[in-house]
């Protein structure tokens, strides 16, 4: 069983590189840690968690032992964020359906609107310990 909540992300993808920036900015205690799905150990947990390639189009949240994809993915890194993101909960009034449907539509468009890089980000030292290999 996974003991901190692991946040897995496209490593080469532009706007998901800002939100992982974003959740280190604003985690303030140090509680998420990042894998990027290209990556070695994201790959082992794809493995292990057997996710469906179809979904891998997401931010996924594995915490607890459960895995959270699309918007309750973010919902979950709302709770953990703590504080203000915690409201992120009041999404859940809005049926899953519509909710990811939004996600999916921004994931898909993701590389057209902010780029990609060609290879996974290099954490800075001063974070790098929040990041799984």
């Amino acid at each position: 069983m996974e003991k901190v909540p692991i946040v897995l992300f496209d490593g080469v993808c532009n706007f998901c590189n800002y939100w992982v920036n974003f959740m280190i900015k604003h985690d303030k205690k140090g509680l998420l840690r990042f894998a990027s799905l290209q990556g070695e150990y994201g790959q082992k947990m794809q493995s292990k968690f057997n996710l469906d390639k179809t979904k891998l189009d997401s931010v996924i949240l594995v915490s607890n032992n459960k895995v959270y994809f699309y918007s309750d993915a973010v919902i979950g890194i709302g709770q953990q964020l703590g504080g203000i993101f915690k409201l992120a909960v009041i999404l859940k009034i809005i049926p899953r359906s519509i909710r990811d449907y939004l996600y999916k539509f921004v994931a898909k468009n993701r590389y057209r609107w902010f780029g990609q890089r060609d290879s996974c980000m290099m954490p800075s030292q001063e974070v790098k310990n929040k990041f799984l290999v």
